[in-house]
C-alpha cells in the first residue's frame, strides 16, 4: 500500500492510502514542526508536496520519505511563491516507472540535513548558511541563472572558500557517463570558474575547463557505475568579482537494475 500522512505533535491530521498511488487534499494550514510522511510499497517513487513545487522523482530506501514543510523566513524562499501557503493543499505518491536515460541529479524536494530520500546534494560550505546559496539549489530543476538570491535563483553559493567541495549522493549505484554544469551568471555581480573536477566514487577522476558563460557546460565521463560523485577544485578567473556560484548540476545514465515497485 501507499500513504501520505500529515503529523503535528506525533498526531495524525489527515491521511489517505491506495494500493499503488496516492493523493491527499489537506484541507488545513501547516504550523511550525509539521511533518509529511509519504510511505511506498516500491524503493523509486514519484512524489510531490506540495501543488506549487514540481513533482520529484526519488530513490527512497527505506520506502518512506519524511518532509518538513517550511513555513516562513529563510527556509521557504527557494520554494515558489504561496508554496505551503493557505488552507489547501494537494499532494501525491505514485511509482516510478521505467528506465529511460535521463537526468538523475533532479530532486526539486531535496532538503538540507538528513534525508531519506535520494538523490541528495551536501557540500562543505554554503554562504553565510542561507537557505539561497545551498546544496539542495543546484539539483531542483531550475536552470535560470542571471540572478541571485530567492526563487527561482537559488544557488549553491561558496563564499571565497577555495576548498569549496559538492558532493551528490544518488542512493545506490547507478550508471553515468556525463554531466552538465549550470555556472550562476549574474553577471558582472558574478565571479566565474575556469576549471573544476569531478571525482567518482569508482575512483575516477577528471580535470575539465569552464566557461563564463549562462548555460550548459556539458563533461563526457565514459560510463561508471558509483553511487556518489565530489565537485571540487574549483578555479576562480581572475574576474574582480569574489562570488562563483553554481545553479545546477545534472548527471546522465540510468538505475542499474530494472525499475520494480511490486
Amino acid at each position: 500500500m501507499a500513504s501520505i500522512k500529515i503529523i503535528r505533535g506525533g498526531q495524525t491530521l489527515a491521511w489517505a492510502q491506495g494500493a499503488q498511488e496516492v493523493s491527499l487534499l489537506y484541507e488545513g494550514s501547516y504550523q511550525e514542526d509539521d511533518q509529511i510522511l509519504f510511505s511506498s510499497d516500491g524503493e523509486h517513487a514519484v512524489v510531490q508536496v506540495d501543488q506549487q513545487v514540481a513533482p520529484a522523482r526519488v530513490y527512497l530506501p527505506r520506502r518512506r520519505f519524511l518532509f518538513r514543510p517550511p513555513l516562513a523566513g529563510d527556509g521557504l524562499v527557494v520554494y515558489p511563491p504561496q508554496a505551503f501557503a493557505g488552507k489547501k493543499h494537494l499532494l501525491f505518491l505514485r511509482p516510478a516507472l521505467g528506465n529511460a536515460y535521463r537526468n538523475l541529479a533532479r530532486n526539486p524536494v531535496d532538503q538540507r540535513g538528513e534525508t531519506d530520500a535520494f538523490p541528495h546534494a551536501t557540500a562543505n560550505v554554503e554562504t553565510r548558511n542561507e537557505s539561497v546559496f545551498a546544496a539542495r539549489n543546484v539539483i531542483d530543476g531550475q536552470h535560470i541563472a542571471k540572478g541571485h538570491g530567492e526563487w527561482p535563483f537559488g544557488s549553491w553559493g561558496i563564499g571565497t572558500r577555495t576548498d569549496a567541495e559538492l558532493t551528490l549522493d544518488f542512493g545506490r549505484t547507478v550508471e553515468i557517463d556525463a554531466l552538465a554544469l549550470y555556472l550562476r551568471a549574474d553577471f558582472p555581480h558574478d565571479a566565474y570558474w575556469i576549471e573544476g573536477t569531478v571525482t567518482l566514487d569508482d575512483g575516477y577522476e577528471q580535470t575539465f575547463p569552464l566557461q563564463k558563460r549562462d548555460g550548459a557546460q556539458r563533461i563526457a565521463l565514459g560510463a561508471h557505475r558509483i553511487r556518489t560523485l565530489r565537485l571540487h577544485r574549483l578555479i576562480k578567473c581572475d574576474d574582480p568579482s569574489a562570488f562563483p556560484a553554481l545553479r545546477q548540476i545534472e548527471v546522465y545514465g540510468r538505475d542499474i537494475e530494472p525499475i520494480c515497485n511490486d
